[in-house]
């Protein structure tokens, strides 16, 4: 790490910390050469492959916009957006890889925003599966459904089931 001071080549780690998310440390450092203090911020880097081939750092950002979108109209706040963001990343970030496919980010969105607001869920996943009738709405209507009974039975319930229904 070079001083921003003097550009000098190394330094000395005098205190790490983590962050209060986890998701980054803060160093305190000092240059051996000028002995001026000074701090850092360390985060794992953690990038999207797009359809495209396109490589690009991942961003909660794009995560809410997307949402957003499919919650138009919606009783969700800007604030559950953000902590469906933070779920997203966090199982994203769960995998232990540094590069992830843009579908699995989708499909890391679906669960969490299926428990947020059901209408937005339909919204967003009839876009992302391509979903082209009435009958894959039917489907994942039907998924649903089974869902309640499940919850309401004290089950747990598995959504690859939605998906596996609506993929045509």
């Amino acid at each position: 790490m070079h001083c921003p001071f003097c550009r000098h080549a190394d330094s000395r780690v005098m205190d790490s910390r983590t962050s209060e998310d986890g998701a980054s440390i803060r160093r305190r450092r000092q240059c051996p050469e000028c002995g001026m203090r000074f701090s850092t911020t360390e985060t794992a880097s953690l990038t999207v492959v797009k359809r495209s081939g396109v490589i690009e750092s991942f961003s909660r950002h794009k995560i809410v916009n997307g949402v957003r979108k499919a919650c138009q109209g919606r009783p969700v706040s800007e604030s559950d957006l953000a902590l469906l963001a933070q779920t997203v990343e966090e199982t994203v970030r769960a995998t232990g890889s540094s590069q992830i496919e843009a579908n699995e980010i989708g499909l890391a969105i679906l669960e969490p925003l299926r428990k947020l607001d059901e209408v937005a869920f339909m919204r967003f996943a009839s876009v992302y599966q391509g979903w082209e009738s009435l009958a894959d709405f039917e489907a994942a209507i039907n998924v649903l459904r089974a869902n309640r009974e499940y919850t309401e039975s004290g089950e747990s319930f598995d959504l690859d089931e939605t998906k596996r229904l609506t993929d045509r």
